[in-house]
C-alpha cells in the first residue's frame, strides 16, 4: 500500500514551505529566544491566513474539516523550521478532543477562534516533583453548585505564556488507575499565578501556574465527570502521531543540513562528503529519516481510518522518531565539526528540540509499554512508574 502523501497535501506543503521560507525559516525560532515574539506573531497571522489553523476543525466551525494525515505536511514543515508555539497541543490534541467529545456550546465557543487563528491552547497536567502517573494528580476540583472550585499548582506547562486557554486535568474524585479525573477547559487570564520556568530548548517555553480558588462553569468539562483519564487517552493518540510528524520534518532539514556541509566543507583538497567517515554517517542518517517517514505517515493513516492497530503503530512511530532525531541531531553536530557546537550555527537548535520531545508527555519506555499493549501482548507492570532511590 502506498502511504505517501497525495498532490493536494503535498501542494499545501509548499505553501506552507513558501511562508516560512519568506519569515527566515529558524531566523524566526532564533528571533524568540532572544525575547523577540513580534515575528513570531505576524508569522502565525499569516499562517492562520493560510487556513492551518483550521486544518482539522468542522467546516461548520469555520475550519476544513479534513484528518490527522492532512497536519502531517504542515507538521514536518514546522519541524524543519523549528517553529516555537503551541499548534502541536491546539491542533493535535484539544481540537481533536473538542470535536469528538466536546459539547455543541464548547464547540461554538471555541472552535472558530481556533480556526481563525485568535485562539490556542496548552496542556496543564504535570505538577510539581511528580510525573506522568495520573493517579498522582493531587490538584484539586470540588463541586460548587453548577460550578467547579480547583486549587493546585501546574508545572512545565508547554508554552502556558503563548496561549490564550489550558486544557487542566484535575481530580474531581478519588480512584485509582485513572479513575476520578476530568479535564477542564480555563483561560489563561483565570489563573490566579504564572511563572516561566528555564527549558533546555528556548523556543518551547515552559511555565508553572497556580490556582487558588479559581471557579469555572461545570460547562467547561470535557466529556463525563471523573472519567477524563478514558478522554485524555484518546487525546494522546493524536498528539505523538502528530508529534512523530513534527519530528520527522526536523530530522529532514538536518540531513538536508549535514549533506550540504559535506559538500562544501574541505579538508585535504577536497568536500569531507568524499570521506566515508562522512557519507556513511549520512547515509544512516538518511535511513533513520525515511524509516520514521514512514511509521509516521502510517501511524497517521492508521488513526485517520480507525485502523485495530493505530495505538500499536502510533506508538511505535512516536518511539523511533524520537529516538532517531536525538540520534541525527547529536551526528549533526559531529558532522560539522567545532563549528556545529557555536551558536552561529542552527545546529544546537535542533538538538534542543529533539531533547525537548524526549520526554514530551511520557518516556520512550512508556511508548514501547503502549506498543506491546496496543499489539495485544500481556503486560503486568503499571503504566507508570515512580522509582525512588
Amino acid at each position: 500500500m502506498d502511504f505517501s502523501l497525495n498532490e493536494e497535501q503535498e501542494m499545501f506543503r509548499n505553501y506552507v514551505r513558501k511562508c516560512l521560507n519568506e519569515a527566515g525559516q529558524t531566523m524566526v525560532a532564533r528571533e524568540f529566544t532572544c525575547g523577540n515574539t513580534s515575528e513570531f506573531i505576524k508569522l502565525q497571522k499569516k499562517l492562520a491566513e493560510l487556513g492551518c489553523t483550521g486544518i482539522t476543525i468542522s467546516e461548520e466551525y469555520g475550519g476544513l474539516g479534513l484528518g490527522a494525515l492532512d497536519l502531517v505536511p504542515v507538521l514536518e514543515e514546522f519541524g524543519r523550521a523549528v517553529l516555537p508555539g503551541a499548534y502541536l497541543e491546539t491542533m493535535a490534541f484539544v481540537v481533536p478532543l473538542l470535536e469528538k467529545y466536546g459539547t455543541r456550546e464548547q464547540k461554538e465557543t471555541y472552535l472558530p477562534e481556533i480556526a481563525a487563528g485568535t485562539r490556542s491552547f496548552s496542556i496543564a497536567w504535570v505538577e510539581p516533583n511528580k510525573s506522568y502517573d495520573p493517579d498522582v494528580i493531587e490538584c484539586q476540583a470540588v463541586t460548587k453548585g453548577s460550578s467547579l472550585v480547583i486549587n493546585g499548582v501546574k508545572t512545565l506547562v508547554p508554552d502556558g505564556n503563548q496561549v490564550e486557554s489550558l486544557l487542566l486535568i484535575v481530580r474531581t474524585d478519588e480512584g485509582g488507575n485513572g479513575d476520578g479525573l476530568s479535564l477542564v477547559l480555563i483561560d489563561v487570564n483565570e489563573v490566579t499565578d504564572m511563572k516561566t520556568l528555564s527549558s533546555m530548548d528556548e523556543t518551547r517555553n515552559v511555565t508553572e501556574i497556580t490556582l487558588e480558588n479559581v471557579e469555572v462553569p461545570m460547562a467547561r468539562v470535557i466529556g463525563e465527570v471523573n472519567q477524563g483519564w478514558n478522554v485524555l487517552k484518546e487525546g494522546l493518540l493524536y498528539l505523538h502521531a502528530a508529534t512523530s510528524s513534527m519530528l520527522v520534518g526536523s530530522m529532514d532539514h538536518i540531513v538536508e543540513m549535514s549533506s550540504e556541509y559535506a559538500k562544501i566543507r574541505e579538508q585535504f583538497g577536497q568536500p569531507i562528503g568524499r570521506f566515508q567517515a562522512i557519507k556513511h554517517r549520512i547515509v544512516d542518517m538518511k535511513l533513520d529519516l525515511e524509516t520514521a517517514r514512514s511509521l509516521s505517515h502510517y501511524a497517521n493513516w492508521a488513526l485517520d481510518t480507525n485502523q485495530q492497530d493505530k495505538e500499536a503503530a502510533i506508538y511505535s512511530a512516536r518511539t523511533f522518531a524520537t529516538e532517531a532525531n536525538i540520534r541525527l541531531a547529536s551526528h549533526n553536530i559531529q558532522n560539522h565539526g567545532g563549528i556545529g557546537f557555536t551558536m552561529e550555527m542552527d545546529c544546537h537548535l535542533f538538538l534542543k528540540r529533539a531533547r525537548f520531545y524526549e520526554n514530551y508527555m511520557g518516556s520512550i519506555s512508556q511508548f514501547r509499554e503502549d506498543v506491546s499493549k496496543g499489539l495485544g501482548w500481556s503486560y503486568e507492570k503499571p503504566r507508570f512508574q515512580l522509582t525512588s532511590k
